[in-house]
């Protein structure tokens, strides 16, 4: 029977499902050309989720059978997605009207996505982490096919759920060879499985390494990438905003758990197999985005690269005090990557006429004069990404190298570095074209687009001056985690 202790316990992803039920409803009552109220409802519903979290804040329990957890980890990254899928309805706001995509179906589908996500954040039963998993991903799929009668987002949606189902298949049968050879399929039986020496060492090494690979799909690590430039160029911008740092914040977070909790006597096997996912994921992102025209497709590339940082700091997760430094790196990347992401992909928005057009480099020519402070916020973000200083890239790039260097990983933090100074050559592409080329081109911005940029762009800068606030937050996050 199920115990107030245990809804308390999943408090805020409780809000979002429900939320999410009751807005299917209400929306069978709004009118078609008034969708901007179901918007306005789903931030409601997520505003309401985001306060509860931060309410509970370092509280930790276990809830359904120890099958999930409350803990700092979940609670750090459930603010960090709640906050996302705010700031993703917000880009949608305008973008689907213009589009000629607005329905209220759409808003449903992101909260029951931004569930799943939650859900993963707290997974600690095998088959909770698969039930998450499909619980995020599935929405998703519509999702990116959401503008149905354009070709290149039913090829999105398609190329995504082929290869999200592709992904599902390797995280269920490593949960079944880790069942088969422990005999349980929550976290502490697992653990106490291999403690006792019970555990058949072989068949457990076969399952994390699955396991390995169906995560890698999610976080877009290399050789497991393929399907994010065509998906993120294909599907809707305001929804591939939304994945590039939803998804990926929730693709790590139960990466970092289950090798954290269940894998850190498997450290010595998985170091040198990260370290090369790590080196491939920056090198193939960065060199590969040299050569993108379309913004889209160069900012997936992007993306690539940074899910290849953020591995950086995962190499050395069975290093002791070193591994809590540096999954409060990856943490703080997290965010920073967020808030600049979310910033570019505004700007993306903002200056796409018609589904996937004016989306090339030479379609930013002259912004940067036209618009200042449009070509100022995008200034900002760009020099974020590439880790210049001054800004939240540079202290999440500084804190990754420093924890690199410390668990004796110094070939891969002159990777990183060196892959930095690569990404720096088309980052500034982008701002030669909008300040350096001719174009007399106008732009309609929304004042929610407008919002965003102007909020995110001074955030990258305002919190690059207090970075330790993010940094603290986010070690404590990690010291509570189970």
């Amino acid at each position: 029977m199920t115990q107030m202790s245990d809804l308390l316990t999943i408090l805020p992803v409780f809000i979002v499902v429900i939320w999410a039920v009751l807005l299917l409803l209400i929306d069978l009552w709004i009118p078609k050309g008034r969708k901007g109220i179901t918007a306005l409802l789903a931030v409601l519903g997520l505003a309401t989720a985001l306060g509860v979290d931060l309410a509970i804040q370092g509280q930790t329990s276990f809830a359904f059978n120890q099958m999930v957890v409350l803990d700092g980890f979940s609670s750090f990254l459930q603010v960090v997605i709640l906050a996302s899928g705010i700031t993703a309805i917000a880009l949608a706001y305008d973008y689907l009207k213009r589009m000629d995509i607005e329905h209220g179906e759409y808003y449903v589908l992101l909260l029951f996505s931004i569930a799943g996500m939650m859900l993963m954040t707290q997974a600690y039963n095998l088959l909770m982490v698969f039930l998450s998993l499909e619980l995020l991903s599935i929405p998703l799929y519509v999702l990116a096919g959401f503008a149905r009668s354009r070709t290149e987002s039913e090829e999105a949606a398609l190329k995504y759920f082929m290869l999200g189902a592709f992904a599902s298949g390797f995280v269920l049968y490593g949960s079944a060879m880790i069942f088969g050879s422990t005999g349980a399929i929550d976290f502490p039986g697992i653990v106490a499985a291999l403690n006792n020496g019970s555990a058949n060492l072989i068949l457990f090494v076969i399952g994390a390494a699955l396991l390995l690979v169906g995560f890698g799909f999610k976080v877009a690590a290399v050789p497991f990438q393929m399907w994010t430039p065509d998906v993120y160029q294909g599907a809707p911008s305001s929804i591939t905003a939304f994945m590039s740092v939803a998804v990926k914040a929730a693709g790590f977070a139960v990466l970092l758990r289950v090798f954290l909790v269940l894998f850190p006597s498997l450290a010595d096997k998985m170091t040198p197999v990260l370290w090369m996912i790590a080196v491939l994921t920056m090198l193939v992102g960065n060199v590969v985005a040299l050569a993108q025209n379309n913004i889209k497709r160069l900012l997936a590339y992007s993306s690539i690269a940074h899910a290849g940082y953020i591995l950086m700091a995962f190499v050395g997760y069975g290093n002791g005090e070193v591994a809590t430094n540096s999954i409060s790196s990856a943490l703080f990347y997290l965010v920073a990557y967020g808030l600049t992401s979310f910033g570019a992909w505004a700007l993306v928005i903002a200056i796409e006429k018609e589904y996937g057009k004016g989306l090339m480099l030479e379609d930013l020519s002259g912004l940067g004069k036209r618009y200042p402070w449009l070509g100022a916020a995008m200034l900002i973000f760009m020099l974020s990404f590439a880790g210049v200083p001054l800004t939240m890239g540079f202290w999440g790039k500084f804190y990754l190298f420093r924890t690199a260097v410390q668990a004796g990983n110094v070939s891969l933090a002159l990777i990183g570095l060196l892959t930095s100074l690569v990404s720096a050559f088309y980052y500034l592409r982008i701002i030669v074209y909008m300040f350096m080329k001719p174009g007399d081109r106008e732009l309609h911005i929304d004042k929610w687009v407008s919002l965003v940029l102007v909020v995110t762009a001074l955030a990258v800068v305002a919190l690059a001056v207090f970075p330790g606030l993010i940094f603290e937050w986010a070690a404590q996050a990690v010291m509570l985690l189970q």
